[in-house]
């Protein structure tokens, strides 16, 4: 891949930066917020809360004495106490040795070690909190999904109108009962291909059969960004009713020429709106987890699959809602520490680590189809700055726990000298991670 790919157009480069811009702002000032807030709790001084780097932009200082400013470089942010020399959080001796007691204490160097350890490691919690929020507010707006299987919306497909209506729940499929969508994708997996779908459905208070399209036909209900379905312009709706020339009906049919392509362009004909297109992709191989916590290598095209009619939802409860936010959260926790062995025991390729240009693509990708889809990539990407942080690198805020860590054992603090070089080559070993990150946006396929 070179770079000119990953930006087709002065438009949509403008849109991806934004895009960018805005994910990473609204992450770096939650994650800042983060140690600013605790850490003024715990009694340590604030004196600069940046957003960016390098020049300041627009400023303003507080009644409590601390700058709040935007600088040019919206790359990432900072908060700055008393008795830091950078951004960083490293020391001030000259300042700190000028210091009486109480000021001493205000100072991030000088506060009692729990301060310190509780203001440190906010900032990942406060990016933790922020996904699980989102993912919960996203439960509560999405709704869940009514059990028995109750059709809300139905789909607009190609094939003669379908006999169901919205509010029909469904009992059974070709006789198999469905109580619950546990038992009806049991149900689906069981029923023929070819051929109507039976449905015993319950529809103003009476049972009666109905024939209706296969549950699972192959439409389009989401793209995946950086993906071959989103380069060749399929959208949501879309309807592919051929591959290579022979129809088809559902969209396991299509899950299985495309494993089987190994990797070789397929022709699709798609249905949109009443019109037909055909389009020719080429599949991509991917390491995607498994339900083991392993990993799979899969040739896929970015396209997800929906049921021939929108579940009819609930409002989801609080509690439910925040289970589901710290279940996703968790789910990519784990994925992303999975992700992280495997990768460097070369059980999958290195490329699936992406630097900044692939995450300002799946940005901007993620913007482009629509705002739900673009606040899901926010927390998806809060998760992973949150984890990030937490590392034992220096320079990083697990960093710093781990020399916490080491004074709570030992008694007293790492030197300044050896901090001084832990730091310089936690730095250098972020630099090379970022390096090698950005070669994978360029380089791999």
């Amino acid at each position: 891949m070179d770079i000119a790919s990953l930006i087709p157009s002065f438009g949509n480069a403008a849109f991806t930066v934004a895009a960018f811009v805005v994910a990473l702002s609204v992450i770096v000032t939650v994650h800042e917020y983060g140690h600013y807030i605790v850490g003024r709790w715990t009694g340590i001084r604030a004196e600069v809360f940046s957003l960016g780097f390098g020049p300041v932009l627009a400023s303003r200082v507080d009644r409590r004495g601390t700058r709040w400013q935007i600088a040019a470089l919206p790359l990432g942010g900072y908060v700055r106490f008393l008795g830091d020399s950078d951004g960083a959080s490293g020391k001030d001796a000259a300042a700190m040795a000028g210091m009486d007691a109480d000021d001493r204490r205000h100072t991030m160097h000088g506060a009692p070690l729990w301060a310190r350890v509780l203001t440190v490691a906010a900032g990942p919690v406060f990016n933790f909190v922020l996904s699980i929020a989102v993912f919960a507010m996203l439960a509560v707006v999405s709704g869940v999904a009514i059990e028995p299987p109750t059709v809300g919306k139905l789909q607009s497909l190609p094939a003669a109108q379908s006999a169901l209506r919205e509010g029909d729940t469904i009992l059974a499929l070709d006789g198999r009962a469905t109580p619950d969508y546990s038992t009806f994708y049991d149900a689906v997996a069981a029923l023929p291909v070819d051929g109507e779908t039976a449905y015993l459905v319950r529809r103003d208070g009476v049972e009666q059969e109905v024939a209706g399209p296969y549950p699972f036909p192959p439409v389009v209900s989401a793209i995946q960004p950086k993906s071959a379905a989103m380069e060749v312009g399929l959208k949501e709706g879309d309807v592919v009713t051929a591959i290579d020339g022979k129809p088809i009906r559902a969209f396991s049919q299509l899950q299985d020429v495309v494993t089987a392509s190994e990797g070789a362009p397929i022709d699709l004909t798609v249905w949109r709106d009443g019109e037909t297109l055909n389009l020719s992709l080429t599949p991509r191989r991917m390491d995607m987890p498994n339900a083991d916590g392993g990993f799979e290598t899969r040739w896929l095209i970015g396209m997800t699959g929906g049921l021939a009619f929108e579940p009819a939802t609930r409002m989801a409860g609080p509690l439910e809602a925040l289970s589901y936010g710290a279940d996703q959260l968790g789910f990519i926790v784990q994925s992303s520490l999975s992700g992280l062995y495997h990768m460097i025991a070369g059980k999958i390729s290195s490329c699936n680590l992406s630097g900044p240009l692939g995450i300002a693509e799946s940005s901007g990708a993620a913007a482009s189809q629509g705002l739900e889809s673009f606040v899901w990539f926010i927390a998806m990407l809060s998760t992973a700055v949150g984890l990030l942080n937490l590392f034992p690198i220096p320079v990083l805020d697990g960093g710093h726990l781990v020399f916490y860590a080491y004074e709570a054992v030992v008694g007293r603090p790492p030197s300044d000298k050896a901090l001084r070089v832990l730091m310089a080559a936690g730095f250098a070993l972020l630099i090379g991670l970022m390096v090698f990150a950005l070669s994978n946006d360029i380089f791999c396929p």
